[in-house]
């Protein structure tokens, strides 16, 4: 998609922890708190790295997570090894100095797409040059070639609408990630 559109990501974080403030006897609290400090050991590779390498981060992640489906077991140090940064990055795991940034970079998604959304929010200028920003798309598998093209410029037309706000449609089947990239 990337190419076809000449788009250039910057991947930023969205903290479910912070946003839905979890407590300890929540069934889901673990993965709250790992997903967070996840975030956490982005920001540092960001703060030394840049974007490109927080992008191999989050692909990597992508594939432990959704391709491998091990989210609470694979070791980081491994993670940060295959994109090739310093396992050093590893402390930033818990270490709440790198929350401040996140909750910043967050609260500019939830600014432009809205308080009552999750996870993915994407965000561009529109053709008068104003940042706008929408909850989604959530797809259950990822169009290949041109389809991905037509789902793109979709959402562009879809978020650019003056006065767009939503579609939505229960989910009938789970996500399909294809082969491991």
């Amino acid at each position: 998609m990337q190419p076809e559109r000449d788009i250039k990501v910057t991947w930023q974080p969205i903290s479910l922890y912070f946003k839905n403030e979890p407590d300890e006897g929540n069934p889901r609290f673990a993965w709250y708190e790992r997903s967070h400090n996840l975030l956490r050991v982005m920001e540092s590779i960001r703060a030394e790295e840049g974007n490109k390498a927080v992008q191999d981060f989050y692909w990597e992640l992508g594939r432990k997570i959704h391709h491998d489906k091990n989210f609470m077991d694979f070791v980081l140090a491994d993670v940060l090894n295959t994109i090739g940064v310093s396992s050093n990055y590893v402390s930033a795991y818990d270490n709440p100095d790198f929350d401040e940034e996140i909750r910043k970079r967050m609260a500019r998604g939830i600014e432009l797409a809205g308080e009552d959304i999750g996870t993915p929010i994407i965000a561009f200028d529109d053709p008068q040059g104003q940042r706008v920003g929408i909850f989604g798309p959530v797809i259950t598998r990822v169009p290949e070639g041109n389809e991905s093209v037509k789902l793109w410029d979709s959402v562009v037309t879809l978020t650019t609408t003056p006065g767009f706000w939503e579609l939505k449609r229960t989910r009938t089947e789970k996500p399909e990630f294809g082969g491991r990239p």
